[in-house]
């Protein structure tokens, strides 16, 4: 039997290249090569780097699949399937709208794929696919590492992506992570992760939790193994991990170059009602943010707009505040419901969703605001986080971040600050209205199936 890998793109503009920092190394299909047994050949194809040759022989495709990539990804399914092809689907959408993803794939894998793809295998081996798999329970320790041989002669950026742990503890209400994790976090063995650290080798790495500090005392165990490697790194926690003080100090002494944080809102009720009130504790944003600037750790604040709480002045509120504490890079996004989440849930029983299915929906592209919030409207939400990114990655306003300590120290990385704004000033427009599957694409999405069987729930 051979296997064919594929990561699927959000989408493709005709005639032009795909967006440059969409261009990571995907993990899980390397995971999934991982666990596929030696003797079973297998080839991968990343949609977003490089043509898909439909017609090359082979006995199953397997794609990872998201919420953004859902329709790309059963583009690229029916291609196979009329092909007479079997096609397998897993990932995070999968897990938490596995009626949905059943309809465009011959097999859906729920969940988390470790335990039970070798099954997946066999079956299709057999000719005996069934609709769905999934695993008895969450494993309390990962241990498959990504066969990175997949990714031989593609052109990613040069970071090297490292899970160390997988889920989230909050329970964030928009957060297709918690929900399709169930609000838990599972880590990998301290010393596998070294041992995959030292196989890469490389100038920057990045740790791909959602969540780094989702155990505190796993996060600070691990960050003393990192010590005596001296590597630079980046990764993703809660501000109230910032609020602790040998954790901070770990962070520096590791090598932490920078951490993405998730402050989502200013405004408490806000983050009371997406049942993010971690973030008020103790103090939590003034208090981090001064144990980090102490230590010298960039900052890639994220926002989120569109809660009820939010109207015309909180753009201009929030993007005061990210340039007062000169934040390396931000991101100022809308409000996305994602299917499976309470969020979705929510809006869909308010019947404030605009559209029936937005991941699917041929007039949806990226930006385009798909429920009705409370005190603006659609287009005010769209625009007023369009003008903000514009703002913050402005000359004067990069300019004027630069001279910021942190930013420019150490003086010989000064220039990365230069060129990592100039990619998010550029992409500015580039990611505004691009499209959810391929623009070119002129096939019709074939279903498996019409009614997938009773019964499946979301895990």
């Amino acid at each position: 039997m051979k296997l064919t890998l594929i990561h699927p793109s959000i989408g493709r503009r005709i005639n032009q290249p795909y967006i440059r920092s969409w261009q990571m190394e995907p993990l899980a299909p390397a995971v999934i090569s991982a666990l596929t047994p030696r003797e079973i050949p297998r080839v991968f194809y990343n949609d977003s780097l490089e043509p898909i040759p439909f017609d090359a022989p082979t006995d199953l495709v397997a794609l990872n699949v998201e919420a953004y990539t859902a329709k790309r990804a059963y583009q690229i399914a029916s291609e196979y399937r009329k092909r007479g092809v079997p096609v397998v689907m897993g990932g995070v959408h999968a897990t938490l709208c596995p009626e949905d993803v059943a309809q465009y794939a011959d097999a859906v894998v729920i969940g988390e794929a470790d335990e039970i793809w070798q099954t997946v295998l066999a079956d299709a081996e057999r000719g005996a696919l069934k609709a769905f798999y999934r695993p008895e329970g969450r494993p309390t320790r990962l241990h498959a590492h990504p066969d990175r041989s997949i990714f031989g002669g593609k052109n990613y950026l040069p970071l090297g992506l490292i899970e160390t742990g997988r889920g989230c503890h909050f329970r964030c209400d928009f957060c297709s992570v918690q929900s399709a994790y169930r609000h838990s976090y599972a880590c990998h063995d301290i010393d596998d992760v070294i041992a995959e650290i030292k196989q890469q080798r490389r100038t920057l790495y990045f740790f791909v939790d959602d969540n780094f500090s989702s155990d505190v005392e796993h996060a600070k165990a691990l960050l003393k193994a990192l010590v005596p490697l001296k590597i630079r790194w980046v990764g993703q926690c809660s501000i109230n991990a910032a609020g602790d003080e040998e954790f901070v100090q770990l962070l520096a002494e590791s090598g932490c170059f920078g951490i993405l944080i998730g402050f989502e809102s200013l405004n408490p009720d806000n983050l009371k009602k997406m049942n993010k009130g971690s973030n008020l504790m103790k103090g939590a944003y003034e208090t981090g943010l001064a144990n980090l600037r102490r230590h010298k750790i960039r900052i890639y604040a994220t926002f989120i707009f569109g809660y009820d709480e939010d109207d015309e002045t909180s753009f201009e509120t929030t993007f005061q505040f990210a340039l007062e504490h000169k934040f390396y890079i931000a991101a100022f996004n809308h409000l996305m419901p994602f299917p499976g989440t309470p969020l979705y849930k929510r809006l869909e029983q308010e019947d404030r969703l605009l559209y029936e299915k937005w991941w699917l929906d041929d007039t949806y592209r990226f930006n385009i605001i798909p429920f009705r919030p409370k005190n603006i409207s659609p287009e005010q939400l769209q625009h007023g986080c369009l003008e903000a990114r514009r703002k913050f990655y402005n000359f004067r306003n990069v300019l004027s971040r630069s001279f910021d300590a942190v930013n420019r120290s150490p003086i010989h990385l000064w220039p990365a600050f230069f060129g990592i704004n100039s990619l998010f000033h550029k992409e500015v427009g580039q990611r505004n209205l691009y499209p959810l599957g391929d623009e070119g694409w002129k096939g019709e999405l074939l279903k498996v199936r019409q009614n997938p069987p009773p019964g499946i729930d979301p895990i």
